[in-house]
């Protein structure tokens, strides 16, 4: 579980600011699913994704997200994970392959969690932001993603990250702005077995 708690580049929870909200999003809070929840709350209803609101800057470290108040799927799941982190919860990054438009299938990656939570295992939430026609909620043990696998293509992918995919990162980070992010989401290529 050691990899699940580290602060990392782009997971940053020991920076000052990700640890300021941990300790208030915790409160005088001990469980550790009510300190869950609170956290997904907060990601999922107070940062605004980049590109529903069509906001810049493009965000990918967790205190960056934090600071700006905005960041893609991705960037929202790297401050999940620091914030959690922060309160001494696992959590890890988790990732769906959805299709992006019916005409000529493309597909890109979709950014979301896993925490650890000891009276389930490991439970898969999305903060990416509800909005209509996307509803995530924290309703443990039952999932509740913001995305349904149901076109062909679309895929649950099984792994729990500890830290980003560095196609993720790389998209991120080389990005000038929220559109040059919409037109180049990832993707992975996938095997047909």
């Amino acid at each position: 579980m050691h990899k699940y708690l580290e602060s990392s580049e782009y997971i940053d929870w020991h920076h000052p600011l990700v640890t300021a909200w941990a300790q208030h999003l915790c409160g005088e809070l001990s469980c550790k699913k009510k300190i869950a929840e609170q956290c997904f709350n907060f990601v999922r209803d107070q940062i605004k994704h980049s590109g529903d609101y069509q906001l810049n800057p493009v965000t990918c470290k967790a205190s960056d997200v934090l600071a700006q108040g905005t960041g893609y799927c991705y960037a929202k799941s790297h401050l999940l994970a620091a914030l959690l982190r922060a309160n001494a919860i696992p959590a890890g990054l988790c990732y769906q392959r959805l299709i992006i438009s019916d005409q000529n299938p493309s597909f890109c990656l979709h950014g979301l969690n896993a925490i650890y939570l000891e009276d389930y295992g490991w439970y898969r939430v999305d903060a990416r932001g509800n909005k209509q026609g996307v509803t995530a909620e924290f309703i443990p043990p039952q999932e509740q993603l913001a995305f349904k696998i149901e076109q062909p293509g679309e895929k649950d992918l099984p792994e729990i990250w500890p830290q980003p995919l560095q196609i993720v990162i790389d998209v991120l980070t080389s990005s000038r702005d929220y559109q040059q992010v919409a037109n180049n989401l990832p993707d992975v290529l996938m095997l047909q077995v």
